[in-house]
């Protein structure tokens, strides 16, 4: 198990509610969750279908606005920003890592790691997505398409692709959930590595196995924190 490494809070949210307005009805997906992430943390967020961890997930990329709370990236208050200045700090912050990877299919490894860079500066593209390519085992497949490629390749060209920008953050959602056991073990261990070399991860998983790897376990139930 990793352990939190400084005392330095990462995340923080404050009583975090976020409602859903269908029509008259409403649904609540979070009721008030408060929640820290020290910084190098390695947090996994468990819980049944409808507990709210994708919209939990979704708020803490800054992909969503909460109806009501209060979100502090590193120190900062993010959830009354502007769309423009959320998505400048999401694309510099945060790394993500869908279970459906969400992959260009007829595009190379190398310009699928490649794409996030189009948004923000980095120097030296394509050396340093090279190295990343590199430091996820795909070296002899750069070339190749990613529809070439098999079901636990192409996770790690989205593991590699979240990396590029040197976030400190990395959000993962159902990060094995297509993926077989010695798969997930692979992916697994290359995310505990990324985690020792710096990153905080927070992971979605429904899987005991995959939140043994991390240091901390977070239960939801009905948007509820209940361990």
């Amino acid at each position: 198990m990793n352990q939190i490494r400084t005392a330095q809070t990462v995340i923080e949210l404050n009583n975090i509610a976020k409602i859903y307005k269908t029509g008259e009805e409403n649904t609540t997906a979070l009721g008030g969750v408060s929640l820290k992430v020290g910084k190098g943390e390695f947090v996994a967020i468990m819980g049944p279908s409808g507990s709210g961890k994708s919209t939990l997930m979704h708020i803490i990329g800054l992909l969503d606005r909460p109806t009501s709370g209060d979100y502090l990236l590193n120190g900062k208050n993010v959830s009354k920003l502007s769309g423009s200045k959320q998505s400048d700090i999401r694309n510099s912050e945060i790394g993500f890592v869908f279970q459906q990877f969400n992959l260009l299919p007829r595009t190379s490894v190398l310009d699928n790691v490649l794409l996030p860079t189009i948004y923000g500066r980095v120097k030296n593209p394509r050396d340093k997505a090279k190295e990343i390519i590199k430091e996820v085992g795909l070296e002899d497949r750069i070339n190749n398409l990613s529809n070439q490629l098999s079901v636990g390749q192409i996770q790690r060209v989205a593991i590699a692709r979240a990396l590029i920008m040197d976030p400190s953050i990395i959000l993962a959602d159902e990060p094995t959930g297509n993926l077989d056991t010695k798969k997930s073990q692979e992916i697994m261990d290359l995310f505990t590595q990324i985690n020792k070399n710096g990153a905080t991860i927070v992971l979605i998983t429904h899987e005991e196995g995959v939140a043994s790897h991390a240091g901390r376990i977070i239960k939801l139930l009905d948007g509820e924190i209940v361990a």
